[in-house]
């Protein structure tokens, strides 16, 4: 039997440089039972299986329960009218079928062919205007000066938000991301922080919703607030502005980390930030590696809506399960040399973007972001050196990557 306290060391933020070592402790009993607990599958094919299956839930997140003010109207009549609506109408991410595919397929109908490639090509010019502006430093930090601002606009640019307001969402996005962390689940101080935090940006959508429906441009949130599916009908209020800042937390916070987890990589391995430098072709493989070797998403938590045998354990009905992605993309009985960064390896099965119905609705965007901002500043930056290795880290377990990743550079080649 594995330790039960291994994945208690995983959240632990002094294991946030190299949780990998524990995750291969925890593969040596496929799921186990921690001692909170929750059940861990932590190899691939465990993984795999739980990822489809039926009988476990994305519904996961605990009853709204929003601070209460001490004014008596508003605490037993208002609070528990509003936790109802939260409760009822939750991100997809977290909601099971069939609502989930509703919304999902809603989602996707926005995601044209046409307006993917137009995104597709803004982002390569956006990469060269940010570069261009940092065209005289010395210095440069992935995170702040390319990693977040890249994704952030074409986030905003594809819903429709004022590139003025965006701003404000950046401490938005990063409290309400702390939901994806188990311990935050438990906290009841975070969750009426990130209560206060849903309502304020709620405000906010709310009011830019009324404006799309009075005034509709070509912009995903449009599209959502004014048009239904075929087949489905348009989505109410309060699930359009659950959607919207769930597409906004993760625009902000996924793709940052997989653009910043991959400069990492390739810093570390000189000869294939050469390699991509040479040959721009190489960067779709070197994605699919960086999301199998050090994915921004490290693990996602489901509920057990049954009792269910697998590894041999039973987990219980109403037990928290949590889907060790990035260890089971380590798997050795998947992958050969697992800990070694290969983008050149063929058949990757990784399990970064998830799997089964709730497969990541914004791969492309992140694979063609990736894209363009990796193969620039493999072109462009001159002679880039880590100024800290290992870099510090935020804070986050369930997605991991580099608070800031500082470079010290001998300048930045012209577009």
């Amino acid at each position: 039997m594995s330790d039960a306290t291994l994945f208690e060391q995983v959240k632990d933020e002094a294991n946030r440089v190299d949780p990998y070592p524990l995750f291969a402790r925890l593969r040596e009993t496929p799921v186990s039972r921690q001692s909170d607990g929750t059940y861990v599958a932590a190899t691939h094919a465990a993984i795999t299986r739980l990822l489809h299956d039926p009988r476990v839930s994305s519904e996961t997140l605990p009853p709204a329960d929003r601070p209460k003010t001490g004014n008596p109207i508003s605490d037993w009549i208002v609070k528990p009218i509003r936790d109802r609506i939260t409760d009822t109408h939750r991100p997809f991410i977290f909601r099971d079928p069939p609502d989930h595919d509703t919304l999902r397929r809603a989602v996707m109908h926005e995601f044209t062919q046409a307006r993917v490639q137009a995104l597709r090509d803004r982002s390569h010019g956006l990469v060269d205007e940010i570069l261009d502006k940092h065209a005289g430093s010395r210095s440069f930090d992935i995170v702040d000066d390319l990693a977040y601002p890249l994704p952030v606009t074409i986030i905003c640019e594809l819903l429709g938000i004022p590139t003025e307001d965006e701003p404000q969402f950046h401490g938005w996005a990063t409290q309400l991301a702390t939901a994806l962390e188990p311990d935050t689940m438990a906290d009841k101080e975070a969750r009426s922080e990130n209560s206060r935090t849903f309502e304020t940006i709620s405000d906010y959508m709310t009011g830019l919703i009324k404006e799309k429906r009075r005034h509709p441009k070509d912009d995903m949130l449009s599209g959502l607030a004014v048009a239904g599916v075929q087949g489905v009908p348009q989505m109410g209020d309060y699930d359009l502005i659950a959607t919207s800042i769930l597409m906004l937390v993760a625009g902000h916070e996924t793709t940052v980390n997989l653009i910043t987890n991959a400069m990492l990589a390739l810093l570390r391995n000189p000869d294939e930030l050469v390699r991509l430098r040479d040959d721009p072709a190489r960067a779709p493989r070197l994605i699919e590696e960086v999301q199998r070797y050090d994915p921004p998403v490290q693990f996602r938590t489901r509920r057990a809506l049954t009792d269910i045998a697998i590894g041999g354990v039973t987990i219980p009905e109403g037990a928290d399960i949590v889907l060790l992605l990035a260890s089971g993309n380590r798997d050795p009985a998947v992958f050969t040399e697992p800990d070694r960064f290969d983008p050149d390896r063929s058949g990757v099965r990784h399990l970064g973007f998830g799997g089964g119905l709730h497969y990541c609705v914004g791969a492309p965007l992140a694979r063609f972001e990736a894209e363009a901002a990796l193969t620039a500043l493999a072109r462009r930056l001159r002679n880039p050196r880590l100024s800290a290795d290992p870099p510090p880290y935020r804070p986050g377990s369930a997605l991991r990557g580099p608070k800031h990743l500082r470079l010290a550079i001998d300048g930045i080649a012209p577009s």
